[in-house]
């Protein structure tokens, strides 16, 4: 009786211990984030995507969520990864907003030349209506915006001569991106567009494929161009954003509680890149001229027959972008 005693009690030990093991919770689910991006580490971008985005995300999910970055277009250009990102390959990816145009033709609307007249005004249509609107159209493409952060203004470098008269650009070969709104201001202004990839503008001015090319001081002076360019004309001809893109399919996959730690990483990254954006316009700029580069920055007289010059690109594009959303932009300058 004993023996059978000492089974009986045996086997509801092992009862006991195997309903503690069936009611013990499963493990989270965890998820991992590629995000991709073509600037180097030295760029707000990355900076910010490193020191906010990624520990935010990872300590705000506790764990669940581990983010990969992967700078200087690792995993291909801004088209590249966009497309990646469709296709759930890459989760993320922080392209410029004027690559989105080649997507969703409205995005045409950033690029209007001197659209927006101050960062301040740049911020009102990105966080108001228009870039609700235009977040929407993405959504069918697969694309999620999580919010828009910046490259900032845009200027010409070159190696002839400063640039302050648009006839100072004629005849000039200017690396664009393959954008047709940026393409058709340098048509308008004398120049001859001539897109290429990013990746490869380094080794073209290098080797004087081009004379000039266009792009914002941060890029300039992180991608090392004033060591093959000599002139950099503060035009500030277009404002360039940038797009936090996530694929839709994997975002709505998140939990909710964990959908709400990547949007509002994505609200501080933004928030924290701006300001760093900001500062580095001021700090760089500083070092361009330091490495040797001619600076000259264009008064608001010298802006205007540029202005004038390139208001037959508003008319050109008004069907594909909309009147209405070429107004909203406008109006945040008021």
């Amino acid at each position: 009786m004993k023996l059978k005693s000492r089974y009986v009690a045996v086997a509801l030990s092992l009862f006991a211990v195997l309903g503690l093991v069936g009611a013990a919770p499963a493990l989270a689910k965890t998820y991992t984030i590629k995000l991709a991006y073509v600037v180097p580490e030295t760029q707000s971008t990355h900076i910010a995507a490193a020191e906010v985005f990624k520990p935010y995300v990872e300590e705000a999910s506790k764990g669940q969520i581990k983010v990969e970055l992967f700078p200087n277009g690792q995993l291909g250009g801004d088209r590249q990864a966009i497309e990646a990102v469709q296709l759930g390959t890459v989760q993320m990816t922080i392209p410029a907003a004027a690559v989105l145009s080649g997507f969703e033709p409205k995005f045409q609307v950033f690029d209007l030349p001197f659209v927006f007249k101050s960062k301040e005004a740049a911020y009102r249509a990105l966080d108001g209506e228009l870039g609700d609107r235009l977040a929407e159209t993405l959504l069918p493409l697969g694309l999620r915006n999580l919010a828009y952060a910046e490259n900032g203004f845009r200027h010409i470098s070159n190696n002839r001569a400063p640039i302050h008269t648009p006839e100072d650009l004629a005849g000039f070969k200017i690396r664009t991106m393959e954008n047709p709104v940026h393409m058709a201001t340098f048509k308008a202004l004398g120049a001859n567009p001539t897109p290429i990839s990013f990746g490869e503008l380094y080794t073209a001015l290098q080797q004087k494929v081009v004379d000039a090319q266009e792009n914002p001081i941060p890029l300039v002076y992180t991608s090392k161009f004033h060591e093959v360019q000599k002139y950099y004309s503060l035009t500030g001809h277009v404002y360039a954003a940038t797009v936090l893109l996530m694929n839709e399919p994997f975002f709505a996959s998140l939990p909710e509680d964990l959908q709400k730690v990547v949007v509002e990483g994505a609200v501080r990254y933004r928030t924290y890149q701006r300001e760093l954006s900001q500062k580095q316009d001021e700090e760089m700029i500083a070092k361009l001229r330091e490495a040797g580069m001619e600076v000259n920055e264009l008064t608001e007289e010298e802006k205007r027959p540029f202005i004038e010059k390139t208001l037959p690109v508003y008319d050109q594009f008004a069907d594909q972008i909309g009147a209405d959303l070429i107004e909203l932009a406008k109006r945040a300058n008021d």
